[in-house]
């Protein structure tokens, strides 16, 4: 593997797994608002930084 596809495999599982973490803390404060702001905000941030990071990682992932 190259360094290249080896450093676009990564930022991948990266954003995978922030992607995951923010839908799941989403859907975890969905069943229990108490009118916080704050969870949802974060569940937010992770979904946009996991998409940014699979958008990352597919530009700069080499061709096949």
């Amino acid at each position: 593997m190259s360094p290249t596809s080896n450093r676009a495999h990564t930022v991948r599982s990266l954003g995978t797994m922030a992607l995951v973490a923010g839908l799941l803390t989403s859907a975890l404060t969905l069943s229990s608002s108490n009118g916080s702001t704050g969870p949802h905000i974060l569940a937010g941030l992770l979904v946009a930084t996991g998409i940014g990071l699979r958008i990352e990682a597919a530009i700069s992932g080499p061709r096949a």
